[in-house]
């Protein structure tokens, strides 16, 4: 890394002749044309404006496709920079003091407009005067109008009307060729009076010449900087533009040999990933699961970090991206089966990750369909759910989990560590209060999964019910009836007293005791009781504890069958259900 100061003529220059260009993975984006006439007025009174960043170009290991700033001429010119921070700002500057096309931009409400800058020069050369008066934009035409375009208030269509108003136009401030031009008009103009000279004449010296010489600090990344170094700097100094993310550097190095991930990556997108479940994916998501199936189809270390994302070559993308989009298919069957219908209820987006890479492996070898292996995958998928493993360090889990699952399958007798390492606390029932844990989503969907049927029409709620029906988390002691009974939150509110119910039977139900809209839904001839009975009980519901309002018994019977269900998926004995802790909080064990 190095870092010296530039004059602001050097950095135009080099954007102008496309020595300085972007990499492509950065988008264009446009400052307003407030924020543009602020970023002019502080290089007029020679406030800084922040630290530029530049990458030496040329390294074979980076590989960037790269494209000039917007409006610069340079066309099929080899960069010797990149910029990497800065974009905004030496475009702005580019456009407003160098170009001479007019500066495309927007107001602050969004319209794009385009305008070109002027500066007032006596103002220019009045401490008091406020920037707004000093910095001018002006319309394409250069002509500022009112009441419809029928009065003109600004003309600044020629250059003697710019004279008239002196109004030096910014755009010709870092040519001396251009300033010496308009100079010269500008006394003929004025027919070399001396006041009007002795106006330029201290313009010149304390705007013009301060503005040619004004300097920014620039840092520059040598040639050897990483792939990985140059993604992680740009996360870091990027504050103010677009995220940058993996894919966009993978895009600009694919680039480099013609090939469009993005708009592979966007119809991929459209015709794979815009189900219910698979709409959460992101580019990044792919890559990272490429990254996984590629290092295990080679062999050796198995790993997904950001290095080894950035590293992937075209390849690795070009053999295996359609085998990973029908894993993610099959990762996404493989969760409907298991009662996970969409991406609001998907416990850990991104568990579907390693998911879709064992669902990719195990298409290869035929065995996706195969019982026993399925049901060796949705062990593991839900240890990591109960366990809430997958919250935090996921590459390292990733890559362990590929391994360690395909080594279980193939008949190692070692579970994977996401199956030794998964623990859930009989406690944490009552402390999940919302949809935000993952456990949370897991209980939902194995109630989903035990057939559970709908209080009044007694449908089994699969996916065409959920979709159809609005099924959604609902109480079953109702919270009215519990806050009016002084019931405690912590037990009414938590998901043990929470079940899927379709949005029409929620409204039925209401806010009483259970016996009352349990009889109001028999009264009403919807449902006899035997059959009430028999869907209550599709939910882990003890209907005789409902009918009686029950709350502390139906609560302790409730929290033992959820553990139960957790155990059976998960395939570990659930420890400390008669502890202490568990008596104290519930009233009684949970065995």
């Amino acid at each position: 890394m190095k870092t010296n100061d530039r004059q602001i003529i050097e950095l135009m220059q080099a954007v102008d002749t496309g020595m300085a260009q972007l990499p492509d993975f950065q988008r264009s984006w446009v400052w307003d044309d407030g924020r543009i006439k602020a970023l002019i007025a502080s290089v007029i009174h020679r406030f800084p404006v922040g630290a530029a960043m530049f990458l030496e170009y040329g390294n074979e290991n980076i590989r960037f496709k790269y494209r000039p700033i917007e409006g610069a001429p340079c066309q099929n010119t080899v960069p010797s920079e990149l910029i990497l921070d800065g974009q905004q700002r030496l475009t702005s500057l580019y456009a407003a003091l160098y170009s001479t096309k007019p500066v495309r931009t927007r107001t602050d409400k969004g319209k794009e407009i385009e305008r070109y800058y002027y500066i007032d020069i006596e103002k220019a050369l009045d401490p008091e005067a406020d920037d707004n008066d000093v910095i001018i934009s002006v319309p394409k035409s250069k002509m500022v109008t009112s009441n419809f375009g029928r009065t003109i208030d600004l003309d600044l269509s020629s250059q003697d009307k710019e004279y008239a108003q002196k109004l030096f136009p910014l755009n010709q401030i870092l040519d001396f060729t251009k300033v010496m031009s308009w100079q010269n008009g500008y006394q003929i103009y004025y027919d070399f009076d001396a006041s009007a000279a002795q106006l330029f004449m201290q313009f010149s010296t304390g705007v013009i010449t301060m503005v040619q010489h004004y300097v920014m600090p620039v840092i520059t990344l040598e040639r050897e900087t990483s792939k990985e170094a140059v993604c992680r700097v740009f996360e870091n100094v990027n504050t103010g533009g677009v995220s940058l993310t993996v894919f966009e550097l993978v895009t600009a190095v694919f680039a480099m040999d013609d090939f469009p991930l993005r708009e592979d990556w966007e119809t991929r997108q459209a015709n794979s990933f815009s189900g219910d479940i698979l709409s959460v994916v992101t580019a990044t998501d792919f890559l990272t699961a490429l990254a996984l199936l590629s290092s295990y189809k080679r062999g050796g270390t198995v790993s997904c970090k950001k290095k080894d994302v950035l590293n992937l070559s075209l390849q690795d993308y070009l053999a295996y991206a359609d085998a990973l989009t029908t894993g993610f298919a099959e990762a996404e069957k493989l969760l409907q089966e298991e009662r996970i219908f969409v991406s609001r209820d998907l416990p850990y987006t991104t568990q579907l990750i390693p998911l879709a890479v064992l669902c990719t492996l195990l298409q290869d070898r035929n065995q996706i369909r195969v019982a026993n292996i399925k049901n060796k995958i949705k062990q593991w998928y839900w240890c990591g759910v109960f366990g809430e493993l997958y919250g935090s360090a996921n590459e390292t889990r990733y890559a362990n989990d590929i391994v360690q699952v395909m080594d279980w399958i193939s008949g190692s007798p070692n579970l994977p560590k996401t199956c030794q390492e998964a623990y859930f606390n009989p406690l944490r029932l009552l402390s999940m209060q919302s949809r935000q844990s993952a456990a949370y989503k897991g209980i939902m969907a194995l109630i989903l999964k035990h057939h559970s049927q709908d209080f009044i029409s007694g449908r089994e709620m699969d996916f065409t019910v959920y979709k159809s029906e609005n099924v959604d988390i609902h109480h079953i002691f109702p919270r009215s009836y519990c806050e009016s009974e002084n019931l405690p939150r912590q037990k009414w509110n938590s998901i043990v007293n929470k079940t899927p119910v379709s949005y029409s039977t929620n409204r039925a139900i209401g806010g009483v005791a259970p016996s009352k809209y349990l009889a109001k839904i028999e009264s009403q001839g919807q449902v006899n009781a035997v059959d009430l009975n028999q869907y209550l009980e599709s939910h882990w519901i003890d209907h005789q504890l409902c009918r009686a309002d029950d709350f502390d018994r139906f609560i302790l019977d409730r929290a033992k069958k959820l553990l139960d269900a957790i155990e059976a998926v998960t395939g570990r004995e659930i420890t400390g259900r008669d502890s202490s802790d568990v008596i104290a909080a519930f009233g009684a064990a949970l065995v």
